[in-house]
């Protein structure tokens, strides 16, 4: 059985009318953000970089109309209604914090992680509550599609009581080389998807437990390359997130197996799938359930993928916000617990320990 199965994997473009001002010409911005408002019809109206020479090969290329010599030059357009960020963390806060200040700037959309600490964070949620602005964080991986359908199937109910959910990520991720100069890697780069996505399934934890490793495959200084967390939920639910992102000897002619697996049992059925990104397809799932589908396994499907097709859900969210006023999906406050999250991960590497969460002030 395939189709959608009347599931929603993709978002419905509900608002578009806003001015997007886009900061950041890496691969992020020119694979993903773009060419998603792009096929969403949502309207870019200025790009800006770091370099210069590569926001104009990127406003070329996406048919931009305006190019601003520096992000802050961006900033201070008067017609940017939105600030599409695609900056490092250690740089972002400092641009949120000059868009506050500017009155044509309705709405911001941050990359992930937020920002280096949970104080810096935190912060900024406050200071943009203070200005009157939405600020929004590009959790991206609530937007795939399995994850969408996933989520669909627990709120009807159909496999029962959640019981046990793991992810497992053995794929190669796409190391900025800003990185390379932070104490923090995995569990704050990459384990915050698969965090985050897990909060958006299961609502928050109680507690964490995270192991850590150097991975000697990885070429430069780090404290977590490979990670392991076990959380808990008050329901009951245990979960376990796995991110190994080297995968295996990377040498010519070696045959590395990549992918992210997920499952999820239940007391009346099960589900599981994979991630698409690392091999550019499709994301999958198959379930079955003894009240939905008989106890037969089904398959729902899409031709969409995270990559790109994502962050059309991103921006729609924060788009919506601004035209209703209503509180964004991915909301900085919703941000900051995912934020304390991987802090509480980071404690129990050091400490050698389960956290609970109730010790990180959010």
């Amino acid at each position: 059985m395939n189709g959608s199965m009347g599931f929603a994997p993709d978002v419905t473009v509900r608002s578009r009318g806003f001015t997007i001002g886009a900061v950041g010409a890496g691969m992020i911005m020119a694979e993903c953000h773009l060419a998603a408002y792009r096929e969403a019809g949502f309207r870019v109206g200025a790009i800006a970089s770091r370099t210069l020479g590569n926001a104009q090969k990127v406003a070329e290329r996406w048919d931009i109309p305006k190019v601003h010599a520096t992000p802050e030059e961006l900033i201070a357009d008067p017609a940017v209604e939105i600030l599409d960020l695609a900056f490092p963390p250690d740089q972002q806060p400092r641009l949120i914090r000059l868009a506050l200040q500017q009155p044509q700037i309705k709405g911001i959309l941050a990359q992930k992680p937020l920002a280096l600490s949970l104080d810096e964070a935190r912060a900024l949620r406050d200071e943009a509550a203070a200005a009157g602005k939405v600020l929004s964080v590009n959790q991206n991986m609530r937007y795939d599609q399995s994850m969408r359908v996933l989520k669909q199937i627990l709120d009807r109910g159909e496999l029962g009581q959640p019981v046990i959910a793991t992810i497992e990520m053995r794929a190669i991720p796409h190391w900025q080389t800003f990185l390379a100069g932070y104490d923090r890697l995995t569990l704050s780069n990459m384990s915050v998807h698969h965090l985050d996505v897990l909060r958006f399934l299961f609502g928050d934890p109680s507690e964490i437990y995270t192991a850590a490793r150097q991975d000697p495959r990885t070429g430069f200084p780090h404290q977590d390359g490979i990670t392991i967390s076990t959380l808990k939920f008050p329901s009951g639910v245990i979960a376990l997130s796995m991110e190994d992102v080297w995968s295996g000897p990377r040498e010519e002619g070696f045959d590395s197996d990549i992918y992210i697996k997920w499952r999820v049992e239940g007391t009346d059925g099960v589900a599981q799938g994979t991630i698409g990104w690392p091999h550019g397809q499709p994301s999958t799932l198959r379930y079955a359930s003894k009240t939905a589908t008989g106890g037969k396994w089904v398959e729902p499907s899409w031709e969409t993928h995270w990559f790109p097709h994502a962050f059309i859900g991103v921006m729609e969210q924060l788009q919506h916000a601004i035209e209703t006023g209503s509180a964004p999906a991915l909301s900085v406050a919703d941000n900051v617990k995912t934020m304390a999250l991987v802090e509480a991960g980071y404690r129990s590497i050091d400490e050698h320990r389960a956290v609970r969460l109730d010790e990180i002030e959010i």
